[in-house]
């Protein structure tokens, strides 16, 4: 096992997932429910769970297609992205005042 990869890996996706509305619904549902344990395991269980099934899915997707097949589909994806974003978001959001 790669241990300096486990670790980057580690520290990436604890540092993204700090703000995340999972993490906020669990302290939500710990802060209400009578066993904070079970909200505890319930979350952690989900996280594994759906942590797991992202991976092997990449895994497989990476297993079907060339890598610079990916790279390409990510790039022209975040370039599509980046567009709209760019071009096509002029529309007044409905909060904002005319």
């Amino acid at each position: 096992m790669d241990w300096n990869l486990l670790g980057i890996s580690f520290i990436t996706v604890f540092l993204s997932e700090l703000g995340d509305k999972s993490q906020l619904a669990a302290i939500a549902l710990s802060g209400r429910s009578q066993s904070r344990r079970a909200v505890f395991f319930g979350t952690a269980g989900a996280l594994l769970l759906t942590s797991f099934a992202g991976a092997l899915a990449g895994g497989a997707v990476a297993e079907l297609l060339p890598t610079r097949l990916l790279k390409t589909i990510a790039a022209v994806g975040f370039a599509i992205l980046a567009a709209r974003l760019l071009l096509f978001n002029n529309d007044a959001s409905p909060d904002s005042e005319p």
